[in-house]
């Protein structure tokens, strides 16, 4: 295989992986090099996601190091395909942790939300969106604006197509009671998450002011459950980008904030009747 200029965030993934698995089981480089039939130089390649690794020797590789999960395993082959998903379409026209987003997001089996500041993403309408894209710095050009939304659309089809996923967003009370884009606008995306919150698919949990404190005040972060739980990642957004973890210590640490925030959030038809006033009040 080739190696790779710009790997994404699922090829670096996958290389901290067969990593781990190597030092875990304390074999050195050169053992693996040796095992797998290449040069030291590439087995560091592979690790840091610049290369890739075919079925077989991931095999032999899990097996060496005595990995027996077969679900593990089988789902790091599957991460190690090329991948050629929709967001391809976008490679090269918007900054690679967009698509990142996107790929992690479409190889999920569920994901776990919450936003202080605005509404999830996930569930923004586009007139929303465009406010706040439009409220970037510096400015986007337009063009970049409209594929930003373009590229949007097609990432809410994880939690609201044919074949959606679990998606639960606790959503403070600041964020929907902030207005981008104005009166009009905010009134519609209030009205369009009540819409979507009867989804199957979609849970919906307010977290009103009167509930006082919370872990990750002011934080946006996106639990992303993987095909098994050991890939499972942790988005946190900035202003210069994603940030992906998968540290061990640093999934416990999310899950349980999100357990916690999910626990003092009102339930759903509660969080409907409360997205009902606030709409009415505007």
């Amino acid at each position: 295989m080739p190696p790779r200029t710009t790997p994404t965030e699922q090829q670096k993934r996958l290389g901290s992986e067969l990593r781990r698995i190597r030092t875990v089981a304390g074999m050195s480089a050169e053992f693996a090099a040796g095992l797998l039939g290449v040069d030291r130089g590439k087995i560091s390649n592979i690790e840091s996601g610049v290369r890739g690794i075919n079925a077989d020797r991931l095999r032999t590789l899990a097996c060496n190091c005595d990995v027996t999960d077969e679900a593990y395993v089988e789902a790091l082959i599957t991460m190690a395909q090329v991948s050629t998903g929709w967001w391809e379409r976008y490679r090269g026209i918007l900054p690679q942790g967009l698509l990142d987003i996107a790929e992690t997001e479409s190889n999920a089996a569920r994901m776990r939300g919450a936003n202080t500041v605005h509404v999830p993403g996930m569930l923004q309408t586009s007139e929303q969106a465009m406010a706040i894209f439009r409220a970037a710095v510096p400015a986007l050009p337009e063009h970049e604006v409209a594929l930003r939304l373009a590229l949007r659309s097609e990432r809410q089809q994880v939690i609201t197509g044919d074949t959606a996923i679990p998606y639960v967003a606790v959503i403070h009370e600041a964020a929907l009671r902030m207005q981008f884009g104005g009166t009009d606008v905010a009134r519609a995306q209030l009205g369009y998450l009540l819409e979507v919150s009867e989804r199957d698919s979609v849970t919906v949990l307010v977290l009103p002011f009167a509930h006082g404190a919370f872990p990750g005040a002011g934080q946006t972060v996106v639990y992303i459950e993987g095909p098994v739980s050991q890939l499972d990642t942790v988005q946190v957004d900035s202003s210069h980008g994603p940030t992906f973890l998968h540290a061990e210590g640093q999934l416990a640490k999310y899950r349980a904030q999100l357990d916690l925030l999910e626990g003092l959030a009102l339930p759903p038809e509660q969080s409907r009747d409360f997205i009902r006033e606030l709409a009415r009040q505007l």
